[in-house]
């Protein structure tokens, strides 16, 4: 399998300690991109000794996390990685593009938590991010209806407008909604450093305007991590 890199962590899995694996690889090129050595890139990695990460891991952590990249790219070692995590009794967390609605189908009873890219309005990505899959991604969102899902955008304001974030709003169903603040530091279209990174108050007020319209909704900053609107 091509990772990233593995690394415990409490953060990625709300209320639970999981390892984290950083799946390599993705077909989509966001021009802002927090991940871009990922995007070809990755380390061989065999299967077992993955496993042997996770066994290894098992007395202190409660959950696994594969994300990317897009995970869903080597879905044969994910599905094997799932299913051997929930033999052991932990949940469970994909973080995903959205651009594998048939391979997401085929995972969804192994996991327990889906964390969707929104990445913009359905009828917008070949716009915004230039690939045109806003079908994939809402037969994506569609699947997890049965299990905890949580969408998440981030607000790149070079690239979209506070009422783009108003239509993903409008147009999604989900557990909760999470708005991230765009940074600049580390990007795959060098064209977007130095793009102004959206203050707390601005995506604090992007919040408050789509919380009509969802259950809840949260924003995070590197300021502040994340903070639920009320």
């Amino acid at each position: 399998m091509m990772i990233g890199d593995m690394i415990v962590s409490s953060l990625e899995f709300p209320g639970k300690m999981s390892l984290v694996i950083f799946s390599g690889g993705c077909i989509l090129k966001c021009p802002y991109c927090h991940n871009p050595e990922l995007i070809d890139n990755g380390k061989s990695v065999e299967l077992d000794e993955i496993i042997e990460k996770i066994e290894s891991s098992i007395d202190f952590i409660d959950s696994v996390v594969i994300t990317g990249g897009e995970a869903l790219i080597q879905y044969d070692d994910v599905k094997e990685i799932l299913k051997y995590c929930k033999n052991h009794g932990l949940e469970t967390k994909l973080d995903t593009n959205g651009c594998f609605p048939d391979k997401l189908s085929e995972l969804i009873d192994l996991l327990n938590y889906v964390a969707l890219d929104i990445k913009a309005p359905f009828d917008k990505y070949e716009e915004i991010i230039g690939s045109d899959i806003g079908d994939k991604v809402k037969e994506s969102m569609e699947i997890c209806s049965g299990i905890y899902l949580e969408c998440r955008t981030t607000y790149v304001p070079f690239l979209m407008d506070p009422q783009d974030i108003i239509e993903i709003a409008k147009s999604i169903t989900t557990d909760i909604y999470t708005i991230q603040q765009f940074r600049d530091k580390r990007v795959l279209d060098k064209k977007l450093q130095g793009t102004p990174i959206p203050s707390r108050d601005e995506l604090k007020e992007i919040g408050a305007a789509v919380k009509p319209f969802l259950k809840r909704v949260k924003i995070k900053t590197a300021e502040f991590g994340n903070e639920f609107i009320n």
